[in-house]
């Protein structure tokens, strides 16, 4: 059975179960301060399990996109190494919210395994919680006697906490699972060891496939439990060591998930796969490494210098020097390997196949980009070795690691080839205290959820209203740098959450004769979130909230540019443009798109030009809510990649036949009312993407007034009715002027040449100058420098120069005195710049250096001819 066939196996054996199939949400998550990539199946159902919204199917499964590589959950360092962790894998799961439970899940689970797919029973073991005494937690006797009735007791494991009891962080849901593990062990082998020993030890051949949580409980921020109002199923099976299962194979990189990438590496790089540890991990690296890059840029995280963009990066660049290194590859290659991830995944996720042009790009880019900081890296490994006594300094090491991007096994492995270690204590310290920095800025407390009034659901009014009553739900109290915030939930609120690149309301809620101030509203997971400084007097009470209605118009006008923004950089720049990434606030916008080169001047002002047409049009809004999702596509409406849409949308119309998008945050009712659109940026963000800044409405027109007003300055200042031509006179007399000047330095610098020349003293083998002159400009004086060389034979040359009120130096040396009497100009003009208190260096028959102290240069010269 090949892959594609395993994963359509497992969605259609739980649709039969009645079990609505779901598409994967997006690789890199949004408006959850916890996470920054999706590391579970079920990240996208947190709600569900925290109560904060009831779940429209109560049972689902899906194939989710997942990476492992920061936080918790890290499996970057054995990737490659060992043959079932990856960054980016598949986890198939199935979930019940408040519907059936651990008989289901368990009985589902076998019977999937063992009569669909047929996966022999005597290779299969499982695992239940064995409970723990400090949490009060028991021996999960029920799953125990659910598996009795389908596995040999004997191969039911009880097992620890660490194992066996799912948490979803420091506090939340929780509860015990059962893991079904598999033994891939030949005949021969198992007939030795029995498999009961092995697992959960990390053998590479008997590994668990299939998780299955048993969500009951609630942990709590004192650390105790209470069970949950509701029970619930989240399992999650790894597809990648489930095909190594069906396929009876010994490694997930000999299934066919990965072998036509693996194939392609060999062949290009003419190493057989098979035949050497270190070109075979390489490939698996680079074969693994791929799919995370690719699948995060078409979620929209481009590598960059923050955050998720440098988890990218360093993916990246990993698989970069593992191909660099033992592939032999110094030229960017990685980029070709997305042609076969768009054919695999076609199906499944399209979003490969529909921005291939667009990763293929920023991947060479960023490939090419590395390579030439890997050459500059390895410089600076060859002088910290030049300069260390066969150890490499710890400090060092940390700073190619932070700085070039080498990990430390690669510093370890080039400095082991030429008989050098590193200082992996010094190097693990530095990286302690990065972290602990990190830490600290970063650091926050929440306390537990405080419920004041009854009730789960919070409706959002915003689109309709600018104010409304409320009741506040619950509250709790976060502690930041020191600082207490106060987060608020609402039954309803008319405050639009941060999402979608729309910054989130400010405004008031108004309790009785108090007025509380909310400074911020965002969303944590789909939670709508309320900041302030301090909490009502009295919480339980009716509270009156109230959006500020002049920075949301501000915003919706900012908000609906960018949305004429798109249409027209399509209309004037290609169908390829598709937004990748916006900001959108009160004072300007931010629109981000995929376009390879420089937009032009003459573009820049067609599309703006295109955009105030739509303004002066007062095109209406056409806003449809709760449309299905296939219908919003059918209307030809733009889903931006990366996002989570559910089975209804909302779709923004500004006619049909320019602007459709499917939108979330908030709009003009109608385009004249953004008055005016003004473009005052355009620029580069990354491979791939520029960026375009502009403003609208009163902003614009502030633009212009301060524009004009300049303007009229400069024809005040001018005294001329034409600028332009005015300003290109000046220009012009300016650029005569500058030659005239330079005709006259030229002259008076000849002058002090044959000054300076005519007092040479003749010493043991060699002439000798040393002269403080004035020259206005350090090209001046290296123009002296080489004129007085062409006529002084077997010169010895110092100048100690006034270059428009500030100190320099120059040393030059003719090149047989450098060869005959071992001189170095660069090591003689330090040694000078001390009397003028700085410093410099250069060549051995050419140096300069400059300082602070002008009242040195006559010490210089005195210096000079001791020096002599």
């Amino acid at each position: 059975m090949d892959a594609k066939s395993i994963r359509r196996t497992f969605l259609e054996f739980f649709q039969s179960k009645q079990h609505a199939i779901v598409p994967s949400a997006p690789l890199v998550i949004k408006n959850d301060p916890t996470l920054m990539f999706t590391n579970a199946g079920m990240n996208q159902f947190k709600d569900y399990f925290l109560g904060n919204k009831a779940a429209e199917d109560t049972r689902v499964a899906d194939t989710q996109k997942c990476l492992r590589v920061s936080g918790k959950h890290n499996d970057l360092e054995e990737v490659g190494i060992d043959t079932y962790h990856h960054t980016m894998f598949e986890m198939l799961g199935n979930w019940s919210f408040g519907d059936y439970f651990k008989k289901e899940a368990i009985e589902w689970g076998w019977e999937l395994l063992t009569e669909v797919y047929g996966l022999p029973k005597d290779r299969l073991y499982v695992t239940v919680f064995e409970g723990d005494d400090t949490d009060g937690t028991e021996l999960d006797q029920e799953a125990i006697d659910i598996w009795k009735g389908l596995i040999d007791e004997k191969r039911i494991i009880p097992a620890n906490k660490k194992d066996n009891f799912w948490e979803m962080g420091e506090t939340g849901p929780c509860g015990p699972c059962s893991e079904i593990h598999i033994d891939l062990r030949n005949d021969e082998e198992r007939a030795k060891h029995d498999g009961l020993a092995l697992v959960n030890e990390d053998h590479p051949l008997v590994v668990e496939i299939w998780n299955l949580v048993f969500m009951q409980f609630n942990r709590k921020a004192d650390g105790s439990l209470v069970s949950l109002p509701n029970k619930h199923i989240d399992t999650g099976m790894g597809f990648e060591r489930l095909c190594m299962a069906i396929q009876k194979k010994e490694s997930n990189y000999d299934t066919d998930v990965f072998q036509p990438m693996i194939q392609f590496l060999a062949a290009k790089s003419g190493k057989a796969y098979g035949e050497n540890e270190k070109t075979d991990i390489a490939i698996r690296v680079i074969s693994d490494h791929i799919r995370a890059i690719s699948f995060a840029i078409a979620d929209g995280q481009l590598p960059s210098n923050n955050k998720a963009g440098y988890v990218i990066r360093r993916i990246l660049r990993r698989a970069v020097r593992y191909g660099y290194t033992f592939l032999d590859f110094n030229k960017p290659f990685m980029y070709e390997l997305v042609d076969i991830l768009s054919d695999q995944f076609e199906e499944t996720f399209p979003e490969i196949i529909s921005q291939r042009d667009f990763i293929k790009k920023v991947v060479m880019q960023e490939e090419s980009a590395f390579l030439r900081t890997l050459e500059k890296g390895l410089v600076i490994l060859q002088k910290a070795m030049d300069a260390s006594d066969k150890v490499i300094d710890g400090k060092e090491a940390f700073t190619l690691y932070d700085t070039f991007g080498f990990p430390l096994d690669l510093t370890e492995l080039i400095a082991s080839e030429n008989g050098f270690s590193v200082d992996t204590a010094g190097f693990d310290a530095a990286m302690k205290e990065q972290k602990d920095r990190a830490r600290a800025a970063s650091a926050s407390e929440k306390g537990d959820w405080i419920d004041v009034n009854d009730g789960d659901s919070v409706e959002f009014l915003g689109y309709d209203a600018l104010e409304s009553d409320a009741s506040i739900l619950r509250y709790r109290e976060v502690t930041e740098k020191k600082k207490t915030i106060i987060q608020l939930v609402l039954d309803q609120t008319p405050f639009y959450a941060e999402s979608g690149g729309q910054v989130g309301d400010k405004g008031t809620l108004v309790s009785g004769e108090e007025t509380i101030a909310i400074f911020d509203t965002k969303k944590e997971n789909d939670l709508i979130i309320h900041f302030a400084n301090k909490l009502p007097s009295n919480p339980s009470a009716p509270v009156l909230a109230k959006v500020d209605a002049t920075r949301r118009s501000l915003t919706e006008n900012n908000h609906s540019a960018t949305h004429l923004l798109h249409a027209a950089l399509q209309e004037v720049l290609g169908d390829h443009v598709a937004q990748k990434g916006s900001l959108v606030n009160d004072k300007h916008l931010r629109f981000d798109f995929s376009h390879f080169q420089k937009v032009e001047a003459e573009e820049l002002a067609q599309i703006e030009k295109i955009v105030n047409q739509r303004i002066r049009q007062n095109i209406k809004l056409n806003e449809q809510r709760d449309v299905p999702i296939e219908d919003a596509k059918a209307m030809g409406a733009t889903a931006l990649f990366g996002e989570k849409y559910g089975d209804f949308v909302r779709v923004i119309t500004f006619d049909s036949s320019y602007s459709v998008e499917l939108c979330g945050g908030t709009h003009v009712p109608a385009t004249g009312k953004i008055g005016l659109f003004k473009i005052t940026a355009e620029s580069s963000v990354a491979a791939g993407v520029r960026r375009i800044e502009a403003i609208t409405a009163d902003a614009a027109e502030e633009f212009v007034d301060e524009q004009i007003s300049l303007l009229q300055e400069i024809k005040e200042l001018l005294k001329a009715k034409d600028p332009k031509k005015a300003v290109a006179d000046l220009v012009e007399s300016k650029a005569a002027l500058s030659k005239e000047v330079e005709t006259l330095r030229n002259k008076e610098l000849q002058a002090v040449k044959n000054e300076l020349a005519s007092k040479v003293v003749a010493k043991d083998g060699f002439n000798f100058i040393a002269a403080k002159v004035a020259v206005a400009n350090a090209q001046g004086l290296k123009q002296l420098a080489y004129d007085l060389k062409a006529v002084v034979d077997n010169m010895f040359l110092i100048l100690a120069a006034d270059v428009d009120g500030k100190p320099q130096v120059a040393v030059m040396i003719d090149e047989e005195l450098v060869k005959s009497k071992d001189l170095h100009a660069g090591k003689i003009v330090k040694e000078l710049a001390r009397e003028i208190k700085g410093g410099g260096g250069g060549q051995p028959f050419f140096a300069t250096a400059g300082g602070k102290d002008i009242n040195g240069l006559d010490a210089v010269v005195v210096k000079a001819q001791e020096l002599a």
